[in-house]
């Protein structure tokens, strides 16, 4: 007795990360969806902040102090 065929296509794009793996990708697409996970592999470090508020983030609350004034956005 033999299987039934199916309609399942075979997986286009294995290798790329966030590809469709229905549909062929240009090599440009490819290189762009490639190019987007190695970005979002590489840490980012930010220099600290010089002369910044001290403590929570102000505007988390809709309001920055500066000496003591608050200030409404």
């Amino acid at each position: 007795m033999t299987e039934a065929p199916t309609d399942a296509q075979p997986d286009l794009n294995p290798d790329v990360p966030g590809a469709r793996p229905d549909r062929p990708l240009t090599p440009v697409e490819r290189a762009a969806l490639l190019e987007a996970e190695a970005r979002r592999r590489t840490p980012v470090a930010l220099p600290p902040e010089d002369g910044g508020p001290r403590g929570p983030e102000p505007t988390r609350y809709g309001d920055w102090e500066k000496k003591g004034l608050a200030i409404d956005f």
